[in-house]
């Protein structure tokens, strides 16, 4: 998969190469759906849209831009969890859904993750901000947008991205294997109509923000969805031990 930017470039996390390097580096199994999306009209002008920022001196984040799927196999996938766009905060953004380094402060929806698995483990809640170990096991950490600027959420939506994790979650959808999708938020449950019902669970509940985690129609905390997921993985014979949350 070639070497790992995020490790060897420790919390100082710019993307500082072009974007098509990143691409290069995509695994095999994840290159049917990024290939065609690369050498798209909608690829290219995405790639030309973030060098041109570096170029200029915009700070871009993460140096890992593929590291969910660096990390996470297509065949290997029986969760998936979406989020919206890196942290944009330096040191922050891995390439991965809601997850930051080791050690590191927990951002607020990452806390609130992390006393969800609390309350459904009754287990006291993990202070560790990666969520590398959920990659691992096979929980695809997808954002819908894979870069983002220094202090400027969002600065990166609606230049392409989207089109590329649509397709990425549609790829999963289209496998005979079960997964379930955890869809967190109005962004997220967008999402659903890429996903066969008939063959993939979706757990729907509100965003894990502070702003919206206890409050209805569906507060996050509470949702029971890591346990839910295992079970329902379990129940339909995918492959593998529980997820350890």
């Amino acid at each position: 998969m070639g070497r790992d930017l995020f490790a060897d470039d420790g919390l100082d996390n710019r993307l500082r190469e072009p974007l098509d390097a990143c691409f290069d580096r995509v695994p095999a199994d994840w290159r049917a759906v990024t290939e065609p999306f690369r050498q798209s009209p909608v690829g290219r002008a995405l790639i030309e849209f973030v060098d041109a920022r570096i170029k200029a001196g915009a700070t871009v984040y993460p140096a890992a831009v593929f590291r969910a799927l660096e990390l996470t196999s297509l065949r290997a996938v029986r969760v998936v969890i979406l989020g919206q766009d890196p942290y944009h905060g330096a040191g922050q953004a891995q390439g991965l859904a809601f997850s930051v380094p080791g050690g590191m402060k927990l951002p607020p929806s990452l806390r609130n993750i992390r006393a969800e698995i609390a309350v459904e483990t009754g287990q006291p809640p993990s202070s560790d901000g990666s969520l590398e170990g959920w990659a691992r096991q096979g929980v695809l950490l997808l954002n819908s947008a894979l870069t983002v600027e220094d202090g400027a959420p969002q600065s990166h939506a609606g230049r392409g991205w989207e089109q590329l994790s649509d397709a990425l979650i549609a790829t999963v959808s289209a496998r005979a294997e079960p997964a379930a999708f955890l869809l967190w938020g109005l962004p997220a449950q967008r999402k659903r109509a890429l996903v066969d019902e008939r063959r993939h669970a979706v757990f729907a509940a509100n965003h894990p923000s502070p702003l919206s985690a206890r409050r209805p129609p569906v507060p996050f905390i509470g949702c029971g969805h890591f346990e839910a997921a295992n079970r329902w993985l379990a129940e339909h014979g995918a492959i593998g031990a529980p997820i350890a949350w």
